[in-house]
């Protein structure tokens, strides 16, 4: 063979090497998932404690922890952040990787819960994106969780924010609290039509309707089982009809605020 066509075979030879290379330490996590958790004033105290608790054995199952061994790399990242108004997130646990059930136990003994004011879905939306970019690995898939008992009511609107995290990659699951008993002012009964036409969105993206407290461990359990094992089934139709109005919590703190202004308790 004439030396230069040696040498251009051993270019690419070392070209493919270093592409292989560059691809493995590219994607070395089979999920990057934010659980983004709704602490704002209208989540009443059972609901919250409930919910974390729901969290808390989700990671310590050994269902889970298989799950994640099931995948290509065997390993997961995970960050928890409580949220409510548009500038008010807060990361309670960090980017922690999860490879083996000593890690996923660990990263559930460090959740912890605190409440706030209003209801930014869209604010914890973009504040999650920001996390991904934080990321050393880079993940085969993105998804944020998103678990409230409200639309959304502060910060920008819901859809073009939705939309915006979809037309990156990023898949976005819903977790619809509905727990009769449990209900504010700010909540509605429609609020599953309102995650699965507002909120959810991007590849396999899902949402479970929670209406019964006995079932946060089993619904939470399930939903971080879907996330880690990737797309499934295509998304619940609920019924047939006109779209949920995305800007109806918005609509409902501004007749809050006028019935207010007019000097009503």
């Amino acid at each position: 063979m004439p030396r230069r066509h040696l040498g251009a075979c051993l270019g690419l030879f070392l070209a493919c090497l270093w592409s292989g290379a560059v691809a493995a330490s590219e994607t070395a996590l089979d999920l990057a998932l934010v659980l983004a958790v709704d602490v704002s004033s209208s989540m009443a105290p059972a609901e919250q404690s409930l919910q974390r608790s729901g969290f808390i054995e989700a990671f310590r199952s050994p269902a889970v922890h298989k799950a994640i061994a099931r995948g290509a790399h065997g390993r997961i990242a995970v960050a928890y952040v409580e949220w409510s108004g548009a500038d008010e997130q807060t990361v309670l646990v960090p980017w922690t990787v999860i490879d083996g059930p000593d890690a996923a136990r660990n990263f559930a003994s460090e959740l912890k819960r605190q409440q706030a004011g209003m209801t930014s879905i869209s604010g914890v939306i973009g504040f999650s994106m920001t996390l991904f970019a934080d990321l050393a690995d880079r993940p085969a898939r993105r998804v944020i969780d998103i678990s409230g008992d409200g639309p959304n009511n502060d910060g920008p609107t819901i859809r073009p924010v939705r939309d915006h995290a979809v037309a990156e990659g990023i898949t976005i699951n819903g977790l619809p609290i509905q727990i009769p008993g449990m209900v504010s002012a700010w909540e509605f009964g429609d609020l599953d039509r309102y995650y699965a036409d507002c909120v959810i969105g991007g590849a396999g993206a899902f949402m479970i309707p929670l209406r019964q407290a006995d079932q946060f461990p089993a619904v939470i359990k399930t939903k971080v089982l879907r996330e880690i094992a990737g797309p499934g089934p295509p998304p619940l139709v609920l019924h047939a009809g006109a779209q949920a109005d995305c800007l109806s919590g918005e609509r409902r703190r501004q007749e809050e605020e006028a019935w207010e202004g007019e000097g009503n308790p």
